[in-house]
């Protein structure tokens, strides 16, 4: 008996693999089951209005349609994905023969940032799937990665009552219907979580790495990497974390993004060739607003003679903008660390700021997840089954003003 004593001393201070993971599920089980039933909740949804209509068998499988329900989770963006991840990029600035309107340029995989389409193909090789269950797999997984990021950062705030409703929020926002698709949205979200929160807890390094990542998989990172700058510049002013980390973090952060956009223009022949391809390709350009102004101001008085009307899709997109700007000051008022702020304000302009196809708006603002934050507070005071109930019937009604409006009443 008494040989056995060391080495129980010993193994008492010393955390064993099986607790680990015990408390890992304890503090992350409740937010992977939430964020789980709500999303399946309204994807069953979404699936059951595509079949009623039964539209879908009339289109295009490029855009929104396809053989079954399922196929239209692989239109419009998803095609140009799965073609990226099948074929590769051959970036081009070729004219379309006499066009004179807004679209001059032929489509161009070049438009579209690589890491998401690269995570596919490594999906498929490793798991045998096809393009389409590979991309749905790594979308799905990366939800539930950004499910946890979001968790843990209005955990920081709120307590875990917060955590679990700004979770559940991400679940059944507008928009949310892309996030079990074959899009990049869900890998975004989920990396610019995390790096907020490894700035937010002083891993500079991490924060770095993610960063970089999340330039490698949207444009509008740029928000992600001006916030994690003003974050660095703060920590080296009030010399709380020494030089090195948020010097390193600083540098490593917008590689990832200027990197692509040097690569595509090198290809191209030209150095601005990304920005001149969705501006011909697609009329994305920042117009500092002036589109989404114009529609602000038609739709409430049942005009949408505006460019890229889509009525019932745009509908949702303005409630969404009016929902951010009533937010924003709600947020700055919680006082969050300047990352937070400078994201979401930034996120917003790059958003808002551009020429669009308005119903997109609703996907666009996803990543502005620190606007859950004043909700998630206010809905901790809830009871749980209440705050469950609330969010199941705004997941259930989310398969259409998050899923169908998106994928066939707009273009996603």
């Amino acid at each position: 008996m008494t040989a056995t004593l060391p080495h129980i001393r010993a193994s008492a201070g010393r955390t064993l693999p099986g607790d680990r993971f015990r408390a890992a599920a304890r503090r992350h089980g409740p937010v992977l089951a939430m964020f789980g039933t709500l999303k399946l909740a309204g994807f069953c949804s979404f699936m059951y209005l595509l079949s009623s209509t039964g539209d879908y068998r009339t289109r295009h499988p490029r855009f929104g349609g396809g053989a079954h329900a399922w196929d239209v989770l692989a239109t419009w963006d998803g095609w140009w994905y799965q073609q990226i991840a099948l074929h590769g990029y051959d970036p081009k600035l070729v004219p379309v023969p006499g066009a004179t309107g807004l679209i001059t340029l032929e489509g161009n995989s070049a438009a579209f940032f690589p890491l998401y389409p690269a995570l596919v193909r490594l999906a498929s090789a490793v798991t045998g799937l096809g393009s389409y269950g590979a991309g749905l797999l790594v979308s799905i997984l990366a939800s539930f990665a950004a499910a946890l990021g979001i968790y843990a950062v209005a955990e920081r705030f709120g307590g875990r009552r917060a955590g679990l409703a700004a979770a559940g929020l991400w679940a059944v926002w507008p928009g949310s219907g892309v996030e079990w698709a074959v899009y990049s949205d869900s890998l975004y979200v989920a990396l610019a979580a995390w790096a907020c929160y490894a700035v937010l807890t002083r891993r500079w390094l991490t924060a770095g790495v993610v960063t970089f990542a999340a330039g490698l998989n949207r444009p509008t990172a740029a928000a992600l990497i001006a916030a994690l700058g003003v974050a660095a510049l703060l920590s080296l002013r009030d010399r709380e974390d020494g030089a090195l980390r948020p010097l390193l973090a600083l540098g490593m952060a917008p590689l990832g993004l200027f990197g692509y956009l040097l690569w595509v223009g090198n290809r191209m022949g030209d150095l601005g060739g990304y920005f001149k391809l969705q501006s011909g390709a697609w009329a994305h350009s920042f117009d500092y607003g002036e589109q989404t102004w114009d529609v602000l101001t038609s739709v409430p008085v049942g005009k949408f003679d505006y460019l890229f009307a889509y009525p019932f899709a745009d509908v949702i997109s303005v409630c969404v903008i009016l929902l951010a700007c009533a937010l924003l000051p709600l947020l700055v008022r919680l006082r969050p660390p300047p990352v937070l702020v400078v994201y979401t304000v930034l996120t917003l302009v790059l958003v808002l700021g551009s020429q669009q196809i308005v119903a997109n708006i609703s996907r666009y603002l996803l990543p502005c997840f620190p606007l859950f934050l004043p909700l998630a507070v206010g809905m901790r005071r809830l009871s749980l089954p209440v705050q469950c109930t609330l969010l199941g019937i705004a997941a259930l009604a989310s398969g259409s003003y998050a899923g169908y409006a998106l994928f066939e009443l707009g273009v996603p």
